[in-house]
């Protein structure tokens, strides 16, 4: 849905100097494919009782922006006041009343009851199919932990019983994992599982392959994972990365195993590919701890964040290949 531009935003548009924000937004609104997104959650948005204060469009922008910048609904709020090209980019003109924190909450209620966006994330994937992009010839599996507030200060006098505690190293972390697998070729998120951060990586394997991937790479975590009951059926073969004590072993002697010690440094560098998407959720995107109570509401934002990950990770992937065809004229 397009909006009418007043003078002010002419004025504003029509201005020398374009912001890093204003230049990220603008390659959001060109990538994004709106009515893809828009056609997953307009059949609920539509079907809730008495008139929708703000178009559907609308609040699904507004509902991106705060995954972008790291924004509650209240400071999302605030920020449609304060930073006009946030305002635009929801399609507010500047002489227009905005979205309060609880209309923002609401939507992102609606989004969490009906699960969409879960289903946000699969409709992405395939449009990233269809486009070529996300080929799924090889998969990698990993999981890392976000923590969440471990504080019993609250009315219950108890840390959220769906989060838990685990060892990693000599360090303890609360919270939860985000076990992902990704596409080889592109390093995009196609499968995402959220569990307690005890929860042992071998265990969702199976959720995160989606039986089209003629090779698997994981690190030394997933030993034995080929060797699961549940897993031989699959068909791809394993690239597991050795322990590491076994390969300061055979580095001891590098003549002789020259070969074992080269394959594996291949296995490393084609699953460092799947650091990406978690870097981009926890630097670019600041997700670096939980935000919500429970497992389901902080899956729906995960499921969000890694679907604008793809597209961020798609933007840059655009701006490598103009860079690339400049260098070359």
């Amino acid at each position: 849905m397009s909006h009418q531009l007043t003078f002010a935003d002419s004025e504003f548009n029509d201005k020398r100097r374009k912001t890093c924000k204003e230049i990220f937004l603008a390659h959001m609104d060109a990538l994004l494919p709106w009515p893809r997104m828009l056609g997953v959650i307009e059949p609920i948005f539509t079907a809730g009782n008495g008139r929708r204060p703000y178009p559907l469009d609308t609040m699904l922008r507004i509902h991106c922006m705060p995954q972008w910048y790291n924004l509650s609904d209240g400071a999302m709020e605030d920020a449609h006041y304060a930073i006009v090209s946030m305002r635009l980019f929801a399609e507010f003109s500047l002489d227009q009343a905005i979205s309060d924190r609880t209309t923002i909450m609401n939507f992102r209620h609606l989004l969490e009851q009906h699960q969409l966006v879960r289903q946000l994330f699969d409709a992405i994937n395939q449009w990233l199919c269809d486009a070529g992009i996300m080929m799924k010839q090889g998969t990698l599996v990993d999981a890392t932990i976000i923590e969440a507030p471990n504080s019993t200060q609250n009315k219950r006098g108890e840390r959220d019983p769906e989060m838990h505690q685990t060892k990693k190293g000599n360090q303890w972390y609360f919270g939860m994992k985000a076990h992902i697998g990704v596409d080889a070729k592109s390093g995009l998120t196609h499968s995402l599982e959220t569990t307690s951060a005890n929860e042992h990586d071998l265990n969702q394997v199976g959720n995160l392959l989606h039986g089209k991937a003629e090779f698997l790479f994981a690190d030394a975590g997933y030993q034995g994972a080929e060797n699961r009951e549940e897993l031989a059926d699959v068909k791809a073969e394993w690239a597991i990365a050795m322990r590491l004590g076994k390969l300061k072993e055979l580095k001891k002697h590098p003549r002789k195993n020259k070969r074992v010690i080269a394959f594996e440094k291949l296995k490393s560098s084609i699953r460092a590919k799947i650091e990406h998407p978690f870097r981009l959720i926890k630097r670019q995107l600041g997700f670096v701890k939980a935000r919500y109570k429970g497992l389901r509401r902080n899956d729906n934002q995960l499921a969000m964040l890694f679907t604008l990950a793809n597209l961020f990770r798609v933007v840059q992937m655009i701006r490598a290949w103009e860079s690339s065809a400049q260098n070359a004229r």
